[in-house]
């Protein structure tokens, strides 16, 4: 590090040190060896932060002969684990049913009743038909709907079915709409 020769090698070089004794460890000396003490423990340091940081990775370790958590997983099999993980069973066969609706209701009623949600929270499902005379005749189904619902998913998985009529066109605002206005019948009354 610099040129000049250490209290060690000067006491060495004029004699001064007795022959048989070795002398005391200077400053410099004691500067040295705290330097590379320093050295190795920040080595150590990084090296088992290194290792951390790869095991998270999982990087640095290598997959073997046995399946571990770290091999892929077929679609199927990652989504069946995930709905088992965060508790969707329910919902997720509720999802089905409603992809199965026409088998479950039948053609007829399906051409003109559609499932749109599902509460959890209620266990109701809520149905949207296309006129009223269907949303009556699926009031009327509905008790028979539920026990077949509750047979395919499990006891008490639907409580009740909430059937809704067909929704009106949507209001549309403009420039020639009074403020407050309720629509064309208001200006007949």
């Amino acid at each position: 590090m610099s040129d000049r020769p250490s209290e060690k090698e000067s006491a060495g070089a004029s004699g001064d040190a007795a022959p048989g004794k070795t002398p005391e460890p200077s400053g410099v000396d004691l500067a040295r060896v705290a330097l590379r003490a320093a050295k190795e423990q920040a080595r150590a340091r990084g090296d088992a932060a290194h290792q951390k940081k790869q095991a998270r990775r999982g990087g640095g370790l290598r997959s073997g002969a046995r399946a571990d958590g770290r091999d892929p997983l077929a679609l199927g099999a990652a989504i069946n684990r995930l709905i088992t993980e965060r508790g969707w069973e329910t919902p997720a066969a509720v999802g089905g049913v409603m992809g199965r609706w026409p088998e479950i209701v039948g053609e007829d009623v399906a051409k003109h009743c559609v499932p749109e949600r599902y509460d959890e929270d209620e266990r109701v499902l809520v149905v949207r038909c296309d006129s009223t005379a269907w949303a009556t005749n699926l009031r009327l189904l509905a008790p028979t709907l539920v026990a077949r619902l509750n047979e395919d998913l499990g006891h008490g998985s639907v409580r009740q079915i909430k059937v809704q009529g067909p929704g009106g066109p949507a209001r549309r605002y403009g420039p020639l709409r009074a403020p407050g206005s309720t629509g064309p019948g208001d200006t007949y009354g």
